[in-house]
């Protein structure tokens, strides 16, 4: 018997995922979360919406392990495609599929976006850089405590705060039939201005990593990546 359910959310432990958890919560709207543990169970259910959060962020690991990385992200978008029931696929992506197709994370990311591209009703959302509760890594991480930075100091980021990442997409849901769209802030900020600013004493070694969104007129929605510095400042303080 297949059992009808409206939202379901993949990964629903990450840092994108739990902050769509919280955004469900606090404004009572019916949802799953789907984990490793209880994957299986939901393969008889039937979703009107299957958001897709499971993918790793983590860019450096991908580049030591892509066996792993293909694994996590392609072959685990395969799964969930080929044995979940939807209406929509909800695919949250990295603006990295756009930016960084020379490397193995950004190869990847783009190699499962062709896969849901080929559904009759999806949407794909490539986010930048974020920031908010539960982060753990990352550059603003590493600048808050004044670790090393593997980039180069003139990097530019679209930082952006991860529970309107989360408002915008349950909110939106159904604005945007078969597209990718890339949200979050149109402003950046330079690492090295972020540096001096906070008074961290990180130092630089890597390449330029520019993680900017192309520019669209609703991402006003998410304000100024310089709201960031309200949440180093609450980090640092710690």
């Amino acid at each position: 018997m297949i059992k009808k359910k409206f939202l379901g959310i993949l990964g629903p432990r990450g840092f994108v995922g739990s902050s769509i958890v919280r955004y469900c919560k606090k404004n009572k709207i019916q949802f799953v979360g789907i984990t490793r543990k209880n994957n299986i169970k939901y393969k008889n259910f039937e979703f009107k919406f299957l958001i897709n959060c499971a993918m790793p962020s983590k860019r450096y690991w991908a580049k030591k392990f892509p066996a792993k990385d293909y694994e996590e992200t392609v072959k685990k978008t395969n799964f969930f495609l080929k044995h979940y029931t939807f209406k929509k696929i909800v695919q949250i992506s990295s603006v990295s599929a756009r930016v960084q197709l020379d490397t193995i994370y950004g190869k990847n990311k783009k190699k499962a976006e062709n896969l849901v591209k080929k559904f009759n009703n999806f949407t794909i959302f490539r986010l930048a850089s974020m920031y908010g509760k539960g982060l753990g890594k990352g550059v603003l991480i590493d600048l808050s405590r004044s670790s090393t930075v593997f980039l180069n100091k003139n990097s530019r980021y679209s930082f952006t705060q991860v529970d309107k990442i989360a408002e915008f997409i349950i909110t939106r849901i159904n604005q945007f039939k078969n597209k990718t769209v890339e949200i979050g802030c149109n402003d950046y900020l330079q690492l090295e201005d972020i540096k001096k600013k906070i008074g961290s004493k990180s130092k630089f070694r890597g390449e330029i990593d520019n993680q900017v969104l192309k520019y669209n007129k609703m991402n006003n929605f998410f304000g100024s990546s310089e709201d960031v510095f309200i949440f180093l400042k609450r980090t640092m303080h710690k």
